[in-house]
């Protein structure tokens, strides 16, 4: 609960810094914006202190000079490619990217499909987007890609693609997920705006691996768990340390790919402004941990939870057990185990007391709070009644809901919505404490206590239903839960 990083202190040097890249181009810069521009709870984890929005409100402080261009791959509107965080499709997702830029006064210019080669579902999509007055283009797919070099320099490969107008110095470059070509894009402009005797740079703002902390500290070692699924791995970049003696962090992905960079821009400039991948990077995020043991704690707790995460997508079938094998290899390198995380021992302790599935959630002042399941309630639902109570101050054996109230709810669930678990979840709980708030002052204390939950940390000893997960997630709080499928009845 420890913060350990200055966010204003963010906010104003990461956007000086870009300005000064871009004013070493010519005041023209495409920046590939990798990562989540909304809500990006890893970093907020990892960096205690880091605002999700942060990276927005930088943009915005930018806003004057930017305009956004949205990519979306060809090949994902096709699969109809879906965000695991928020369950929609990408070609959605570009949508939304879009209103939510616009609402916060950023703008927008065009959207850029790439990976083209005659999809049907992609002519569809961009249909609908000039229907709504929306620029878009088209980037072709090019054969050989990335290595084909001499063909991806010119006429027929970058100078194929649409050129994308822009007005403002700086283009963002960004999308709803990876793979979709936000690289190439920036690549792509260049080679054209040089053919048009526009002198525009490159230049990619990724937060992890934060380049200037050591290659196994636990916050870049926490991004390496979090990419477990994409064998996505920190190395010290050779580039950088062969051109200035010095020792940086950067991620497999980009080191293998530099000298193919290298080559495309000696073929666009005939040089290349960069000596190594950690040069193309503007993330000045390490310069802004002011307390590293907090975020190295900060960094080995989500090392925790993405295991946790990956055991349980295995126990559904979902998730591979290479994934699983990796970030235990993390943990170990680490030194830390299950047990580092608090609330996971004191939910197997008390599930194993009555052998019932349990859970425990940790509190802003580090106080534990346990449940089990009843004959009423789950145990997510009793949870939150558990710590609201302990927070609002509520003696422990008073009942917020009573008996005869859960009873009839119980009922519906069973008799006529043909459940078989007629327990409480976690959302019919927090409707009946709203309705009872009216007239019961516990109640009302209650749900004002329920902000305090944010950034609380829950472990389950099974796995939870999808309604309990979301209302977790709704309310803030970080949960993990051992790999064991509950039964229907749970």
């Amino acid at each position: 609960m420890k913060n350990g990083f200055d966010n204003d202190k963010y906010l104003k040097i990461q956007s000086e810094h870009i300005k000064e890249r871009i004013s070493k181009f010519g005041n023209k810069l495409y920046l590939e914006f990798g990562g989540k521009l909304f809500d990006d709870y890893h970093a907020s984890r990892v960096l205690p202190g880091f605002q999700p929005d942060s990276k927005l409100k930088m943009l915005m402080q930018l806003s004057d000079c930017a305009e956004i261009v949205i990519v979306i791959s060809a090949v994902d509107i096709e699969k109809n490619k879906v965000r695991g965080d928020l369950g929609i499709t990408y070609d959605m997702d570009v949508l939304r990217l879009r209103k939510e830029f616009q609402n916060r006064g950023l703008m927008v210019g065009s959207v850029c499909i790439t990976h083209y080669s005659g999809q049907t579902a992609a002519d569809i999509f961009r249909a609908k987007l000039e229907k709504m007055n929306i620029k878009t283009y088209v980037h072709y797919t090019i054969e050989g890609y990335p290595h084909n070099v001499k063909l991806i320099d010119s006429d027929e490969g970058y100078g194929k693609n649409d050129y994308i107008e822009t007005s403002r110095p700086l283009v963002v470059v960004t999308a709803p997920g990876p793979g979709s070509g936000k690289m190439a894009v920036c690549l792509s402009q260049l080679y054209q705006d040089n053919k048009r005797g526009i002198k525009a740079g490159y230049a990619k703002f990724e937060t992890f691996p934060i380049w200037n902390l050591p290659l196994k500290h636990p916050v870049n070692m926490a991004y390496e768990a979090a990419t477990a699924d994409l064998n996505d791995v920190n190395m010290i970049d050779p580039f950088h340390l062969e051109a200035y003696g010095k020792t940086t962090v950067n991620y497999n992905r980009d080191i293998e790919i530099f000298p193919v960079l290298n080559a495309i821009f000696e073929g666009i400039y005939g040089e290349n402004p960069y000596k190594s991948p950690t040069d193309m990077g503007v993330n000045m995020a390490g310069y802004c941990i002011y307390d590293d043991e907090a975020c190295r704690e900060a960094g080995n707790q989500e090392i925790i939870r993405r295991y946790y995460d990956a055991t349980n997508r295995v126990a559904e079938g979902k998730g591979s057990e290479t994934e699983v094998n990796k970030i235990e290899l993390l943990m170990k390198q680490s030194k830390i185990s299950s047990a580092d995380r608090r609330v996971t021992e004191e939910a197997k302790f008390r599930g194993m007391q009555n052998n019932v599935p349990a859970a425990a959630i940790e509190l802003p002042d580090g106080t534990i709070i346990t449940s089990e399941t009843s004959s009423l309630l789950g145990t997510s639902a009793a949870l939150i009644l558990n710590a609201t109570k302990h927070l609002a101050g509520i003696d422990h054996s008073i009942k917020l809901i009573p008996s005869d109230m859960i009873e009839p709810i119980q009922n519906m669930k069973v008799e006529y919505l043909r459940g078989k678990n007629p327990r409480l979840h976690t959302d019919e709980v927090l409707v009946a404490l709203a309705m009872l708030s009216k007239n019961d002052e516990n109640c009302k204390k209650a749900i004002e206590v329920l902000p305090k939950l944010n950034g609380c940390q829950v472990h389950t000893t099974v796995m939870l239903s999808e309604v309990d997960r979301k209302i977790f997630k709704k309310l803030g709080v970080d949960v993990t839960c051992e790999p064991v499928l509950k039964k229907s009845t749970i």
